[in-house]
């Protein structure tokens, strides 16, 4: 019977020192892993990792993960010459495969991932044309804010605009009307300011934009990808 009690505090212990080492090494991956995205993708902001499972140790030996999450903020993507800055992205990322070193992730991919990113509306505006603002105008609209010279007159209008997705990779922003006010020409003059195009590219390689709605924050993007990259 002692005997028996001495291997169950052995076995306890070294439970505990396990468990221990299994998640100083889950940290030390997160963090490094973290490190690597926030250098490949250029970011202003930091990047955070979680990797899920237990134990940790069983899954580096099988080089393979079940689930691993991942938080970007500052995301400087390139659009028609503008810049837009993507505030956060959160993705999860499945099925992760280790091709080189398990302790820095070199090499991983996830065979699939899904995730969302949100653009504030002052970023937006910064990827539009010169003197446009865009604000939330209520009920999943966008308000669109600029000016036009007709006969050396300035007129400033707000249009309520929608926004959507284009060929996959295009944030699309519409009037959904525009006073014309008996304006010859105006309505169009209104729409050139108003309403464009933003394709989006620099996310990370394998993920690719499925949907985008406003909210109040920004636009709210729904992401997805597969064969996503990980760390280089």
């Amino acid at each position: 019977m002692r005997a028996l009690r001495i291997l169950l505090v052995v076995a306890v212990i070294l439970g505990g020192i396990f468990v221990a080492l299994d998640r100083l090494a889950v940290g030390m991956a997160e963090s490094e892993v973290a490190k690597r995205l926030q250098s490949r993708q250029g970011l202003t902001g930091t990047a955070d990792v979680s990797i899920k499972g237990f134990p940790f140790l069983t899954q580096v030996a099988a080089k393979r993960f079940d689930q691993v999450d991942v938080t970007l903020r500052g995301i400087e993507a390139s659009t028609a010459g503008h810049r837009l800055r993507i505030s956060e992205m959160t993705a999860e990322l499945h099925d992760v495969r280790v091709r080189g070193g398990v302790t820095d992730f070199a090499g991983a991919t996830a065979d699939r991932a899904t995730g969302g990113a949100l653009v504030s509306y002052g970023d937006l505006s910064e990827a539009a044309e010169d003197d446009i603002s865009l604000s939330y105008g209520g009920n999943g609209k966008v308000k669109v804010t600029g000016s036009v010279d007709v006969l050396g007159r300035k007129i400033t209008r707000s249009v309520l605009s929608s926004v959507s997705l284009a060929d996959g990779d295009t944030i699309r922003v519409r009037a959904d009307e525009v006073p014309g006010e008996g304006i010859p020409g105006l309505e169009g003059m209104i729409r050139e300011r108003t309403d464009f195009d933003r394709q989006v590219s620099g996310l990370p390689e394998g993920m690719e934009l499925e949907k985008v709605e406003a909210t109040k924050d920004g636009a709210k993007i729904s992401v997805t990808g597969t064969d996503v990259a990980l760390a280089g």
